[in-house]
């Protein structure tokens, strides 16, 4: 069995963690190093079995201790060969991934990392370069997307192929238009290299998914242009206009940005 934790998501920090009985699987790694020791501590989970580590992209909140947590963990660390680039230059990484733990991925190309099947797809956003990831374990698939600036066509046949999807809702659009960011970084954050708001988010979902969608986890709320329950709310509303209904066609949680989540089996 597939089990999923959230460690954190958000600009304070992303790191998400997919595990069977024998392989652990870390998506990103923005959270400090002593934190995630802890989560791991807390849940009793062997952090050993964390021998894999994804990465989407290479901004700071979701790169922050991956070269410690590689260092440590003697773990690998896979993305694609810029956001390699990108994290070598990231001055936030202090301590650098070494050469023998790089490894380099190819978009929509699948690679087997223990338990589990793994396929990265692009993403587009303002890093280096960006991706998602469709993760594969007898026959179950967990799709993970975040910091989506537009939702391409190529994302939409992964959001129709998840029975289990972690999406970016980042802001409202009213909160962030009528917010006290600069207008330099509401137009970044709306442009469609920035983040994924709570309508086209939901809109995303109401017009891809398909019957075997089983749970949505929203993700990377902003916390000054969002809600948890204003963007719970927003989502529902608009697959209820589709006729979808959370909690009877599939279940819909949000995540938190400091809080770990549940231990979810999927």
């Amino acid at each position: 069995m597939m089990k999923f934790i959230c460690f954190g998501s958000g600009s304070s920090g992303n790191c998400y963690y997919l595990f069977t009985q024998e392989t652990g699987l870390l998506i990103d790694a923005g959270v400090g190093l002593r934190t995630i020791k802890k989560h791991f501590k807390d849940r009793e989970l062997p952090i050993r079995h964390v021998k894999h580590v994804l990465v989407t992209h290479d901004h700071a909140d979701h790169i922050k201790s991956v070269g410690l947590l590689s260092a440590e963990l003697d773990a690998n660390v896979y993305t694609t060969e810029r956001v390699h680039e990108g994290i070598e230059q990231n001055y936030v990484v202090g301590c650098k991934i070494t050469p023998e733990k790089k490894r380099f991925i190819e978009k929509n190309k699948t690679l087997e990392l223990g338990d589990f099947s793994v396929t990265a797809f692009s993403v587009p956003h303002d890093s280096h370069d960006c991706v998602g990831y469709r993760i594969e374990h007898e026959g179950c698939v967990f799709v993970l997307m975040t910091d989506v600036g537009y939702v391409t066509d190529e994302i939409k046949q992964f959001i129709a192929d998840a029975n289990y999807l972690v999406i970016e809702a980042n802001h409202d659009k009213e909160m962030l238009r009528q917010g006290p960011y600069p207008e330099y970084l509401k137009t970044r954050i709306m442009s469609q290299l920035g983040h994924l708001n709570n309508h086209d988010c939901a809109e995303a979902i109401a017009e891809n998914a398909t019957q075997k969608l089983r749970h949505v986890w929203l993700c990377h709320l902003s916390e000054e242009n969002n809600h948890p329950e204003l963007a719970r709310k927003t989502v529902e509303s608009i697959l209820r206009s589709y006729g979808i209904v959370t909690g009877k066609d599939f279940f819909l949680d949000v995540l938190k940005r400091k809080t770990p989540s549940m231990t979810y089996e999927l």
